[in-house]
């Protein structure tokens, strides 16, 4: 048998691969024309994990001053060297969120 005859047979073999009526998809048409969904909702998911991770961590180290400084703040005063009244006046200051005023 030549290598022409074999390409032929092989080419006119309808059931040859597995595109074919044996194959996934049993009609040779290949993939369903949704398939790139998938992927794109895995990327999506693995996008807003990782934005999720990034922005929490953003969050925590803009804190982390504030919480050091009501931590320092509360040692003074559990060493007895501001009073109660000075104690929550300098904390309400600790927690007050600065305003966002841009220079003109």
């Amino acid at each position: 048998m030549s290598i022409n005859e074999t390409v032929a047979t092989v080419v006119a073999d309808d059931h040859w691969g597995p595109w074919r009526e044996s194959g996934p998809w049993q009609d040779g048409g290949g993939p369903p024309a949704f398939w790139p969904i998938f992927p794109i909702l895995w990327f999506l998911v693995i996008a807003a994990i990782i934005t999720a991770v990034v922005l929490y961590n953003r969050k925590r180290m803009a804190e982390g001053p504030r919480r050091a400084g009501e931590a320092r703040l509360a040692e003074r005063y559990a060493a007895g060297e501001i009073d109660e009244n000075e104690y929550r006046a300098r904390r309400d200051v600790l927690r007050e969120k600065p305003s966002r005023v841009k220079d003109a």
